[in-house]
């Protein structure tokens, strides 16, 4: 056996940050930790006569850290043994103590579950972002996604998850739950999220997701012929929703090239969505029950959002240094 060199006790000769390590430093700087802290602060327990808690921002780091990499709670704990830049960014020295078990964490989701934290969360970021300049504008983009769930019946109730439902989607059936969001027009930052079974309509959620001061409202065709609805949630608002181009065999040019025109500026949707599903890896269900699930979607949407302005943020920061 190759005797190991001294490198593998924190002697390395080279070195290359990864962009696994860039990322993290960047999400580092531009995460309000503070103030997050303070949204959880109330309800985590405090220190007593037994043993004393880990510290709060800690817990939430690895939490985040399962959002960004999609990872389990005992995922997230081998992680942590396995990834130096993780460990940097949670802050553990591994001679000195151990990361948090899988158990720990498990508790730790729970709390912000039990308590509708994700909500609160992805609110406080949004104050944040709003506070560096980057406020909703008044145009909304609303479109709505399907989060796969598995339909296997192999668990303990030998039955399919009861929150979630089946839909048709041209012609492939999908089953799971439904990201609706309401996007800027502008700046992509989500500011509205509803979380539903796959089988709930598009328009059915419609009137939760505007503002309520928007001059327009964009969405795709799912969203037609609800110009009331959306007068009656934002009284200022034009209906820049795609139209039907297509009847009876006959294509209506003028509006197709209508349509065409909107989804120059719904496309921004897409872009938010593929940071959701292809980015941080949130394309499946991982909890069993929407609640779970909608917790998730929440804190997904907010550290979307600090994720989609973070070179905003950085040369706010680095301009601030400079004065």
């Amino acid at each position: 056996m190759k005797q190991m060199t001294l490198s593998a006790g924190g002697f390395e000769r080279y070195g290359k940050t990864t962009r696994r390590a860039a990322f993290l430093a960047e999400m580092n700087r531009v995460v309000p930790w503070a103030k997050l802290c303070a949204v959880v602060e109330p309800v985590y327990p405090k220190a007593g006569n037994g043993r004393p808690p880990i510290g709060l921002e800690r817990m939430l780091r690895i939490y985040f850290l399962q959002q960004w990499f999609n990872l389990s709670d005992p995922a997230v704990e081998e992680a942590l043994y396995d990834s130096l830049a993780m460990r940097d960014f949670v802050g553990i020295d591994l001679g000195r103590e151990p990361a948090p078990d899988e158990t720990t964490v498990c508790k730790f989701r729970h709390l912000l579950e039990k308590h509708d934290l994700g909500r609160s969360l992805f609110q406080e970021v949004h104050r944040h972002l709003a506070t560096q300049g980057l406020k909703v504008t008044t145009g909304t983009i609303v479109d709505a996604s399907i989060i796969n769930d598995p339909s296997s019946t192999k668990n303990a109730e030998q039955r399919r998850d009861p929150d979630m439902h089946q839909t048709k989607k041209g012609n492939q059936w999908y089953f799971g739950m439904k990201a609706h969001i309401g996007v800027d027009s502008r700046t992509k930052l989500i500011h509205s999220v509803v979380a539903t079974a796959a089988n709930v309509a598009d328009s059915t959620v419609l009137p939760d997701l505007p503002q309520g001061n928007e001059t327009r409202v964009w969405g795709d065709q799912a969203y037609r012929g609800q110009r009331n609805v959306i007068r009656g949630c934002a009284p200022k608002a034009k209906d820049f929703t795609n139209r039907r181009y297509r009847h009876c065999g006959v294509v209506d040019e003028q509006e197709k090239a209508r349509n065409r025109t909107k989804s120059q500026v719904q496309a921004k949707v897409e872009h938010v969505f593929g940071v959701i599903k292809r980015v941080f890896g949130f394309a499946k269900v991982r909890y069993r029950g929407l609640e779970k699930n909608a917790h998730r979607l929440f804190v997904t949407c907010a550290l979307a959002n600090l994720f989609m302005v973070r070179h905003h943020l950085l040369r706010s920061q680095g301009a601030q240094c400079a004065c």
